[in-house]
């Protein structure tokens, strides 16, 4: 309905999750990097968590897009199945059909596996909504993870869930489970309203505007304090934003009508929060890995990638990829999509990562630096 008003070619705001508008914040971005790293270097099962909204839908989708053809992926997002369910989803997306009973299946999926890892494939089972996953079906996906050989796990297994999904595997019957899990990664909402700010105006960006300034600062920072810096929250606020502005015939959207759409979609913050919000937050300033080590990372993945089996597509936008850049001011396209740093990615960092992954990153890294 906006879209002529504000010159979009889209819609910038939307609550599906659409890859298309991914925005490579740092926080985001980290995740995205801790994907890619345990995807590409198959380290068997992966747990993905986030608050509601915070966009692990949508980091899943902007993965499944970048998958290697060579990788056979099956994808669900209804976890709500019972095991037999759960088995027909699995196999049917796998393409194995020729099964009667669990036996069969196992037999038949094993064989299917081990001829995909001997010829150098990959086999990867995303499951969203994990949280709402039964404890039998987490067994049998625990189950799932021994089909392996010496050196190598033929299945890879990615969990993503609610916070929720990190008590159910605290529950002492599912530990078996939970020392499974190779890779942890948070989703966080954005940190700081700078984050929000760069989250509104680059999405703006993709959707064709040639003013990603709509906003206001005063509408920025209010956003981000009723929208607690989660994207589906700030998504609503900005997309019904737009729709009053334009009612209003109003170019530009300041604080007062984020203040009217706010109570409207009740999401007003609290007074004691509006209070304590008039001091700039504040973000760590330290660092977990050297400064030197995405530089390291990044050239001795490229040098490593003719010996093993590639997870994504070699012509795939490169993680923290910049869908524009500025220069002097003006906004353009910055050709194949990629922008770079020393031979670096625009934004590719692995600052802040979970302490249980950190050594393993080094690790990696320092296989590569040998080769």
């Amino acid at each position: 309905m906006y879209k002529e008003f504000f010159g979009l070619n889209d819609l910038p705001f939307t609550l599906t999750p659409d890859p298309r508008f991914i925005v490579f914040t740092p926080s985001y971005n980290e995740v995205l990097a801790s994907l890619y790293y345990g995807l590409e270097n198959a380290k068997g099962l992966i747990v993905l968590t986030g608050e509601v909204g915070t966009g692990k839908t949508t980091a899943l989708r902007w993965i499944l897009r970048r998958l290697d053809t060579s990788v056979l992926a099956a994808y669900l997002f209804n976890p709500r199945l019972s095991i037999d369910e759960f088995y027909q989803h699995v196999t049917q997306m796998l393409g194995i059909k020729e099964w009667s009973n669990k036996s069969d299946l196992l037999t038949i999926l094993g064989k299917v596996l081990e001829e995909r890892h001997r010829r150098g494939l990959r086999t990867v089972i995303i499951i969203d909504e994990a949280h709402e996953l039964s404890d039998y079906v987490l067994e049998e996906i625990r189950l799932l993870l021994n089909f392996e050989s010496d050196n190598a796990k033929h299945l890879q297994i990615v969990l993503t869930g609610q916070p929720e999904l990190r008590e159910r595997l605290n529950q002492p019957n599912l530990r078996q489970l939970k020392q499974r899990v190779a890779l942890r990664c948070n989703m966080h909402p954005f940190p700081n309203v700078d984050e929000a700010d760069r989250y509104i105006s680059e999405r703006l960006l993709i959707a064709g505007s040639d003013q990603p300034n709509l906003f206001t600062p005063e509408a920025v920072d209010f956003i981000f304090r009723c929208s607690e810096g989660i994207p589906r929250n700030i998504n609503n606020l900005c997309d019904n934003a737009l729709l009053s502005a334009y009612s209003a015939g109003e170019t530009v959207i300041g604080r007062r009508t984020i203040e009217e759409v706010a109570d409207n979609l009740d999401m007003l913050p609290r007074k004691d929060h509006l209070i304590g919000a008039d001091a700039a937050p504040t973000v760590p300033d330290g660092h977990v890995m050297r400064s030197d080590v995405p530089d390291e990372l990044w050239h001795g993945q490229q040098h490593a990638e003719s010996h093993r089996p590639r997870m994504f597509k070699t012509d795939a936008p490169d993680i923290g990829e910049n869908v524009t850049e500025r220069s002097n001011g003006n906004v353009a396209s910055n050709g194949n999509g990629k922008g770079t740093e020393n031979g670096v990615p625009s934004g590719f960092t692995f600052e802040v990562i979970d302490d249980d992954i950190r050594l393993e990153i080094d690790e990696f890294v320092g296989s590569l630096r040998r080769q």
